[in-house]
């Protein structure tokens, strides 16, 4: 029998208290594993946890995926369940995935309605973008073969339950950079004797704003934004040093390596005109997400199956995922099921208040037992 809203409600709650920051989820991992085992699953544990249920006579197999890991973020909120973990919460509703996946497990576990297997990822990491890596790293998809692979994500603002999905691009991907200018530091009294770096470093920063603005194309849904300013500078002493880091996003993986080129040349020609030297770093940690056809329909049935709002051309979000690399290997949809559009839980994710609605667990476990046996129908003899 599934968990019903009370019991669901507990053990997210659970999750809650506890928070745990990527590849430090032992205490998540172990609870996850433990409930696992108690609903009858085979478990095997590494960086993450996958559990694997088989049902009839099938063949296919598909992959779903719930992430983990918490945010070094201080929780502001006075619920009995507020993290007891100082400067560690839940703030993006990993507590809150992972226990809908849960409460799907329990409900096919007992009553499969299948046919096939289906392999129950839940991986850590997900917030810095190294935990698909790591558990791929971990060969887990040659262990565990699938066919398709799943994930959901809550979304703040849009109405409890309301699905929404696309064909295609449905993440942006997310590139780190860091540009260190080395100049001649000196006397704040004297800029002439020197090279300022704090001065040319804003000169790049504002010539970084064109790459949007004049390299690409109108619309290409491309972000730069630089998000520190180092020097070491002081009250009277001119910086010698100057390091610019920020986040670039992207929908096209041409549009991403045409921003890493031109923030090149742009570095560059701006240091070479003052007579610096600078250095810059480009490291793509999140690629774009891209669904493939067949699982988003799959999703979009599985979703008017269960009663849902659906919406399946959504716009493409600016957010990054690391659903992307399971993705990547092989097909898959990343799907956004809402999360409330105002009160207690329209607040934005990331958040120091943010709380994962408990409405939508028993909707999002529902989701994925619908998907589970839509995608392995049950066959005759089974």
């Amino acid at each position: 029998m599934a968990l019903d809203l009370s019991e669901l409600r507990q053990l997210r709650q659970a999750f809650h208290r506890t928070p745990e920051l990527g590849f430090s989820e032992f205490e998540t991992k172990a609870k996850v594993a433990g409930l696992l085992r108690g609903y009858g699953l085979e478990v095997h544990e590494g960086v993450g946890v996958v559990g694997v249920l088989r049902a009839g006579r099938g063949n296919r197999a598909i992959g779903l995926r719930a992430d983990m890991d918490a945010l070094p973020i201080h929780e502001t909120s006075k619920h009995a369940y507020a993290s007891r973990n100082p400067g560690v919460m839940h703030a993006c509703g990993h507590d809150g995935h992972m226990t809908m996946l849960l409460g799907a497990a329990q409900t096919l576990a007992a009553d499969p309605g299948f046919s096939g297997t289906v392999v129950f990822l839940f991986q850590p990491n997900e917030e810095l973008g190294l935990g698909a890596k790591a558990m791929l790293d971990e060969k887990v998809l040659e262990r565990f073969p699938i066919d398709e692979v799943y994930a959901i994500h809550n979304l703040p603002g849009a109405p409890v339950g309301q699905m929404s999905t696309r064909n295609g691009l449905i993440c942006s991907s997310e590139s780190l950079f860091e540009i260190t200018i080395t100049g001649q530091g000196g006397h704040a009294s004297m800029p002439q004797a020197g090279r300022d770096a704090i001065t040319i470093g804003a000169d790049i920063v504002q010539a970084l704003q064109t790459i949007v603005a004049r390299k690409l194309a109108p619309g290409a849904g491309a972000v730069v934004s630089v998000t520190e300013f180092l020097t070491d500078g002081q009250r009277n002493v001119l910086p010698g040093r100057a390091t610019l880091k920020g986040d670039a996003r992207a929908r096209r993986p041409e549009d991403r390596d045409n921003i890493e080129a031109y923030m090149r040349q742009i570095a560059q020609g701006v240091a070479s005109a003052h007579g610096v030297t600078v250095d810059v770093k480009f490291q793509t940690e999140f690629i774009e997400t891209i669904n493939a056809p067949l699982p988003t329909e799959a999703a979009i049935r599985a979703a008017q199956a269960a009663g849902l709002e659906t919406v399946p051309d959504r716009p493409p979000m600016s957010f990054s995922e690391d659903f992307a690399h399971f993705a990547a290997a092989i097909p898959g949809c990343f799907v956004l099921l809402g999360n409330g559009e105002a009160g207690a839980h329209g607040q934005p994710l990331h958040s120091n208040d943010y709380d994962f609605n408990d409405d939508l667990l028993p909707i999002g476990a529902a989701f994925w037992t619908n998907l589970v046996r839509d995608r392995l129908p049950q066959q005759d003899g089974d």
